[in-house]
C-alpha cells in the first residue's frame, strides 16, 4: 500500500478572523443606526399633546325654539364679540354648544356665557338675561311647586293663579321689591337676582303656595327690604 503525505494543515482549525472582522462592522454599523435614530428623537423632542377645548352644551326646550330664533343675533354678539367664546346650534341634538376660542381671555368667561342662554332658555328677556354678563353676584335658582308642598289637580292650578296674581300684579309685586326676576314656567318657577334678593323672593313665594294671603306677604316683604335697605 502507498502511503500518502498527510498535510498537518488539514487538521489545524480554520482561522475566523474573517468572520470577526465583518461582525465588527456589522456591530460599528448598529451602533450608527442606533445613535442616528437617538438624535433624531432627541432633536424632535416629545409629541405635543392635542389640547382638548372646554365646552358647555345646554338642550332647548322645544317650545323655545322660535323665540331662540328670533333673538338668536342678540344672543350671538355678546358671546362672541365681548366674552370671545364660540357658539353653534347643533340641529340634530337641539342644543346651543358655547366653546372656548383661542381668543378667550379668561376660562371663567364660559360659564358666564353658559348662565347667559340658560337663563334665556329659561323664559328670561334678552335684556335681564345680559346682567349675568356684566355684574358677577347674580345667580338662577329654580325650584317647583312640589318641592314646597305636594298639589294636585285644581289644587295646582290655584297656587300657579296665587302666585301670579290678577293680570301679573303678583309676580310684578314680588320682582320690584326683591329686585330680581321671576319666570313661572308650569309647575317650575325659575328667579334669577342676587343671593340674598332670591332668598327673600323664594320666601314669598313659598308662603304664597301655602295659602298666606297676598297682603299679608307685601307686608312681611317690604318690613325685610327696609331692614336690608338701612344695613345698606
Amino acid at each position: 500500500m502507498e502511503i500518502e503525505n498527510i498535510q498537518i494543515d488539514k487538521f489545524l482549525p480554520v482561522k475566523k478572523g474573517k468572520k470577526r472582522l465583518a461582525n465588527d462592522e456589522e456591530m460599528q454599523i448598529d451602533e450608527l443606526l442606533v445613535n442616528e435614530e437617538c438624535s433624531q428623537k432627541s432633536t424632535q423632542g416629545p409629541k405635543p399633546k392635542r389640547q382638548r377645548s372646554e365646552t358647555r352644551k345646554l338642550s332647548v326646550p322645544p317650545h323655545r325654539y322660535s323665540s331662540l330664533k328670533e333673538n338668536w343675533m342678540k344672543i350671538f354678539t355678546p358671546i362672541v364679540e365681548n366674552m370671545k367664546l364660540q357658539i353653534r346650534f347643533n340641529m340634530r341634538a337641539r342644543q346651543v354648544e358655547i366653546r372656548v376660542s383661542p381668543e378667550t381671555p379668561d376660562i371663567s368667561n364660559l360659564q358666564k356665557g353658559a348662565d347667559f342662554v340658560k337663563a334665556f332658555l329659561c323664559g328670561f328677556d334678552i335684556d335681564d338675561a345680559l346682567a349675568l354678563l356684566r355684574l358677577e353676584d347674580l345667580f338662577i335658582e329654580t325650584f317647583e311647586i312640589k318641592d314646597v308642598k305636594t298639589l294636585r289637580g285644581d289644587h295646582m292650578s290655584r297656587a300657579i293663579g296665587r302666585l301670579a296674581g290678577k293680570g301679573g300684579r303678583t309676580k310684578f309685586t314680588i320682582e320690584n321689591v326683591t329686585k330680581t326676576r321671576i319666570v313661572l314656567a308650569d309647575s317650575k318657577i325659575h328667579i334669577l337676582g342676587s343671593y340674598q334678593n332670591i332668598q327673600l323672593a323664594r320666601r314669598a313665594i313659598c308662603n304664597l303656595i301655602l295659602g298666606s294671603p297676598p297682603n299679608k306677604v307685601y307686608g312681611n316683604l317690604r318690613s325685610v327690604a327696609s331692614r336690608l335697605s338701612e344695613r345698606m
